[in-house]
């Protein structure tokens, strides 16, 4: 995915509207300008003293001006009301859960271990992801450490509960099993022959019914890969305890260019 024209003019636009409201007389960099620099700190990666290179402007001026547009562009994220008032009018949702990995973490006193993954064996932070049928992201949930299961993240953020209030069809891979009937979930693999000891070959429609609901839930991983294809979620350096606000931020961006 490429970052659209009309992502940067929404910022940009943001930009320009909270500099009138603010009175603010010159900045060193138009909203177009620090649009562009901020995309390509979220989108490429991009380091402060690199984009200060580029633009000709300190560091200290780039952190500033990427503070201000993440926090404008956080407030801009949707809500889970809305992103569920989207989902009613889809045949169908895919939820999917993904960890962003983080480097900055202490150690002291086992603080560390609430961010660690068994199951991605690195440290993150645990995200809910709701995609459309075709892949287009819908929503994505604040973060939480990366020890939490998926199925109690979704619970935790609401997502379970809106579904089934509003009674809106979803995918998922197993670790929603027992979201309720509206989310559909793969036939786990069939219990132990107690006989043998080993476990019983699933049958030939648990097969078709597997490939079928996989095929339903393929494209939420685009949503996902997407999502890491802003390099700065690659591996998030900056504080876990303010992630949430990049995290929105890159929504806010990924809505616009879809």
């Amino acid at each position: 995915m490429t970052v659209s024209s009309r992502a940067l003019g929404v910022l940009s636009d943001a930009l320009r509207a909270q500099r009138n409201q603010r009175r603010t007389r010159w900045r060193k960099l138009s909203p177009g300008r620090q649009a562009l620099l901020v995309v390509a700190h979220v989108r490429k990666g991009e380091t402060h003293a690199d984009l200060a290179c580029g633009f000709r402007i300190g560091t200290s001026t780039v952190y500033r001006h990427i503070r201000e547009a993440l926090e404008l562009l956080a407030a801009m994220a949707p809500t889970l009301a809305q992103a569920i008032e989207v989902a009613r009018r889809k045949a169908f949702v895919i939820l999917d859960g993904t960890l962003l990995r983080i480097d900055r973490v202490g150690m002291t006193s086992g603080y560390d271990r609430a961010f660690y993954s068994g199951t991605h064996k690195a440290h993150g932070l645990n995200v809910q992801v709701v995609a459309d049928p075709i892949g287009r992201l819908v929503w994505i949930s604040p973060p939480l450490p990366g020890a939490r299961h998926d199925m109690g993240a979704a619970r935790e953020h609401g997502i379970i509960d809106a579904l089934a209030t509003h009674e809106i069809p979803a995918a998922a891979d197993t670790a929603s099993q027992g979201a309720g009937p509206t989310v559909a979930v793969p036939q786990r693999r069939r219990r132990k022959d107690p006989g043998t000891g080993r476990y019983r070959r699933p049958s030939r429609n648990q097969k078709d019914v597997n490939t079928a609901h996989a095929r339903r839930r393929g494209p939420g991983e685009r949503a996902n890969a997407e999502l890491k294809n802003w390099r700065v979620l690659r591996k998030i350096r900056s504080s876990p305890n303010t992630a949430h606000r990049l995290i929105a931020a890159v929504q806010t961006l990924m809505i616009a260019s879809a």
